[in-house]
């Protein structure tokens, strides 16, 4: 770990809230004195862990949901768009996959992780389009930037031993932090970790930090 402060966040591209939060945490990353790594972990695992369920399970939280995305795509100035299929797209299908190759991706090509998170982002959550299969993935990957041979080398190598275990202890150390749902913000300070959930904790976060907060959007800083 950097002995600067650092930002780690641990995110899913199945949840929309981890969208909002890294997306934030990518328009800070050169405003706030922080080092910023991003780490793909999978939701699944830290709600059958944590004995959580989602939220859209709920019916009250569902409906609150449901109404709360349009507010949020806003606020945040993010396309978010609730999948026509929820429990089919979120539940059912998932993101193992999707989870796996952005891990093989952290590994191998740390350089495209955050393009093609958002890509895939952009599929689910937006154009309500599947990140289940390799083709769909290859066509993330390309949208981010990578060539199709490397994205399916990457996609390949998401099956070895390797990159499932990579994702297991990216996901496991988010639960050794406290996590419990996605996404978790860790802003580590004077050598302690201080775990942060949702994507609406980032005022608390610049106080810890002792930066500026300017809203979801803040302003380009000055060159």
């Amino acid at each position: 770990m950097s002995k600067r402060r650092v930002l780690e966040c641990f995110y899913d591209v199945v949840s929309p809230y981890s969208w909002l939060g890294f997306e934030v945490v990518c328009r800070y990353k050169n405003i706030w004195n922080v080092d910023v790594r991003l780490r793909p972990g999978f939701l699944g695992g830290i709600m059958q862990a944590a004995g959580n369920s989602p939220p859209a399970m709920v019916p009250k939280k569902g409906m609150y949901m449901g109404k709360d995305i349009a507010r949020l795509a806003e606020f945040f100035q993010v396309p978010l768009q609730q999948p026509r299929d929820f429990f089919q797209t979120v539940i059912k299908k998932g993101s193992l996959q999707a989870m796996r190759f952005v891990t093989a991706v952290e590994m191998h090509h740390p350089e495209f992780v955050e393009p093609v998170s958002r890509e895939l982002w952009m599929r689910i959550w937006s154009e309500d389009k599947d990140i289940t299969e390799p083709e769909s993935i290859l066509e993330a990957a390309k949208k981010a930037g990578m060539s199709a041979d490397l994205a399916k080398k990457l996609i390949e190598s998401s099956a070895l031993p390797e990159v499932k275990n990579k994702l297991k202890q990216n996901t496991e150390e988010a639960l050794k932090y406290g996590a419990f749902g996605m996404p978790i913000i860790v802003a580590h300070v004077d050598g302690k970790p201080h775990m942060y959930f949702g994507s609406d904790r980032f005022e608390l976060i610049a106080h810890q930090l002792g930066e500026k907060w300017m809203g979801p959007v803040p302003h380009k800083p000055r060159m």
